[in-house]
């Protein structure tokens, strides 16, 4: 679910003309534009999540007061389904499993968090156009393509609103130019306030078990990362595409674990990646091999000493399979003293554990 929300309102597709004189310059301001708007206005909606064969009507809510952002997602299908985010954190309401999961704010769980916010560092991963108007939903719109420079991301498509740049149409594709997921749009209205008892959800949670994330102790890099409960082990993927970079690291609790697992989170400014690393002593758990989808996204599953490990993202089944093979883990000596992580040393994988050739370059576009 976690993966519908983070591609909510960030998805493009491939059909369509390119005009000779399209400009880039245009599509950038577009898409600034729409980032303002997404980010600083009050507005809600009701639109058609499209995924393979699959369709869901989902109701969108957000709400800025006092420059904080709450929003609120509901399945309209039946299966009352809500996740609600604030500036704290962002909770999901599961009443067919009867479960609220809980975890910690952070950009990447955000409604909002995959729509291509133009920035220079983007320019040498992806291109920007914009292409032709057209009609959605009787609303006038710009037509913008964010196409990848390489094969291990995906491209996107945006209509968006003459009027106020919301998108009411977007399409995420892959490199033959097929539509992995796409959201459509039958109402999406702006609004000067919103009230916010609108926000608050209507799931009753009596006798609902609920699961809580571990809070991170540094949310980014800039900040001391996580460390398991025993301060022993740190991981990484010691190669990754060109342009992704670790951006959160943390531990914490899913739905289905018995144990807190550690979690990292790799973006390239727009597309980003999930490596969840499980210890799974004498595989008590199910052992996991190899590549399967979830939706529109992409998965890869290993072990590496003795732990399963999960690689996800709205990427190319190439990207999480190549980042799978190159998770490795460090020991790392910790000054009980000062409370923090002294030296990294990496820790030997066995070759059951190895992958891809470990051997061979980083992958490159």
């Amino acid at each position: 679910m976690l993966l519908v929300m983070r591609a909510i309102l960030a998805l493009f597709c491939a059909a369509g003309l390119v005009p000779a004189h399209a400009g880039g310059d245009d599509a950038r301001a577009w898409l600034q534009r729409m980032s303002h708007a997404l980010t600083e206005q009050n507005y809600q909606g009701r639109f058609f999540h499209l995924s393979g064969t699959s369709s869901e009507s989902m109701q969108i809510i957000h709400r800025v007061a006092d420059g904080k952002v709450t929003e609120r997602l509901l399945s309209l299908d039946g299966s009352g389904r809500e996740i609600i985010r604030n500036d704290v954190e962002m909770v999901c309401y599961l009443p067919d499993a009867r479960t609220v999961l809980v975890e910690p704010r952070s950009e990447m769980n955000s409604l909002i968090a995959a729509v291509p916010n133009y920035t220079a560092g983007l320019e040498r991963l992806y291109t920007f156009q914009a292409l032709k108007t057209a009609k959605v939903s009787g609303h006038r719109t710009q037509i913008i393509a964010v196409r990848p420079r390489d094969q291990y991301r995906y491209g996107y498509r945006l209509w968006l609103d003459h009027g106020t740049a919301l998108p009411l149409k977007s399409q995420l594709l892959n490199h033959e130019g097929k539509v992995v997921e796409q959201i459509l749009f039958s109402e999406l209205q702006v609004s000067s306030a919103i009230p916010p008892d609108s926000l608050k959800p209507t799931v009753q949670v009596e006798g609902f078990r609920w699961l809580r994330a571990y809070a991170p102790t540094g949310k980014s890099l800039g900040k001391s990362p996580d460390m398991p409960p025993d301060g022993a082990v740190r991981w990484n993927v010691a190669r990754v595409p060109a342009g992704f970079a670790l951006t959160l690291r943390r531990v914490q609790l899913i739905a289905g674990s018995p144990q807190p697992v550690q979690h990292l989170v790799y973006s390239d400014g727009l597309a980003s990646v999930s490596v969840f690393i499980e210890l799974n002593p004498a595989a008590k758990l199910p052992d996991l091999q190899g590549p399967d989808r979830m939706g529109s996204a992409s998965t890869y599953s290993t072990r590496v000493n003795g732990h399963q490990v999960t690689v996800v993202g709205e990427v190319p089944p190439k990207t999480v399979e190549e980042m799978a093979g190159f998770v490795r883990a460090e020991e790392v000596a910790f000054n009980s003293a000062a409370g923090a992580a002294d030296t990294a040393v990496p820790v030997p994988v066995p070759s059951e554990a190895a992958g891809p050739d470990s051997s061979s370059p980083a992958p490159t576009p």
